[in-house]
């Protein structure tokens, strides 16, 4: 923590900003798109909105607190938040859960890809600049945080292991009788509740390869 400089200060105040809004479009869309299946469970805690407020006071530690202390020790910015749903709907209902799980990580690619058409008109029209020997301005940097945030967490929330959206997810792909043995699997069984560690060990060995990708198709000769 001894070099926090100027820029870092500023670099950690963008991506905590962009990381509250992010995720509050994340938790908001699961909660309007579970609404629109008939689970008004999210809807009815104030979560379909983009006011932060509701989902902080759900989830203080993960929407606070871990992602400034991860961003003062690793210069990362991780975090969590969450939207309450009906179980019995889920069962009843796996594709339309499906699709309300599908929905965070949907608004994360969108915001991505709003933070890609930004970079890239504004440099095709000269409003951005970056030169040689001085550093990003404050909109491309915003712009760029907006990008590479929402594709970490559009692609991890992807990944189909307990409790990401991925695994919930996948039932979109699957009969209802076979879903409805899936969920009782998933929410009953202790190995299920590995995912999230398995989750983590693997990210950090496909994340590479995935964010070269999309920085190379979206962003080639804009950085």
């Amino acid at each position: 923590m001894s070099d926090l400089s100027p820029e870092i200060l500023v670099l950690g105040f963008i991506s905590y900003i962009v990381f509250l809004f992010s995720t509050t479009c994340h938790e908001a869309s699961h909660a309007l798109v579970a609404k629109w299946g008939g689970d008004s469970t999210a809807a009815l805690n104030g979560q379909i909105t983009l006011n932060p407020i509701p989902h902080i006071r759900r989830e203080p530690w993960g929407m606070v607190i871990i992602p400034i202390l991860a961003f003062l020790f690793t210069r990362g910015m991780i975090g969590w938040a969450s939207a309450p749903f009906d179980p019995a709907w889920e069962r009843r209902f796996p594709k339309r859960s499906a699709l309300m799980a599908l929905a965070g990580p949907a608004a994360n690619f969108i915001l991505m890809f709003i933070g890609a058409a930004g970079l890239r008109i504004g440099s095709a029209f000269g409003w951005l600049h970056w030169r040689p020997g001085e550093g990003p301005d404050f909109v491309i940097v915003t712009l760029y945080v907006l990008f590479s945030l929402n594709l970490l967490l559009g692609v991890f929330n992807l990944l189909p292991l307990p409790p990401l959206d991925g695994s919930a997810g996948i039932m979109l792909f699957m009969s209802e009788s076979t879903a409805q043995r899936y969920l009782d699997w998933l929410r009953e069984s202790s190995y299920a509740r590995l995912g999230l560690l398995v989750g983590l060990l693997a990210f950090r060995y496909l994340y590479g390869p995935i964010e070269a990708i999309a920085t190379n198709l979206l962003l080639r000769g804009h950085l």
